[in-house]
C-alpha cells in the first residue's frame, strides 16, 4: 500500500526530490536518484549511536 507523499520535514522546500528514509519514510537530505539505503539525519545519527556502541 503507498501512502501519499508527506510534505518536506525540517524545513526543506523546493529543490530536487528528495530520497525517502527507508526507515521513517521522511524526505532525506538526498536526490531520489542516490544508490544505496537512504537515511533521514534522525536516523542516520541514530543508526551512528547503534553501531558505535556495538564494537
Amino acid at each position: 500500500m503507498r501512502f501519499p507523499p508527506r510534505p518536506p520535514a525540517h524545513g526543506v522546500t523546493g529543490g530536487p526530490p528528495f530520497a525517502e528514509c527507508v526507515l521513517c519514510r521522511e524526505p532525506t537530505e538526498y536526490p531520489e536518484s542516490a544508490k544505496g539505503v537512504t537515511l533521514c539525519p534522525v536516523c542516520e545519527w541514530q543508526e551512528a549511536q547503534r553501531t558505535a556502541c556495538s564494537g
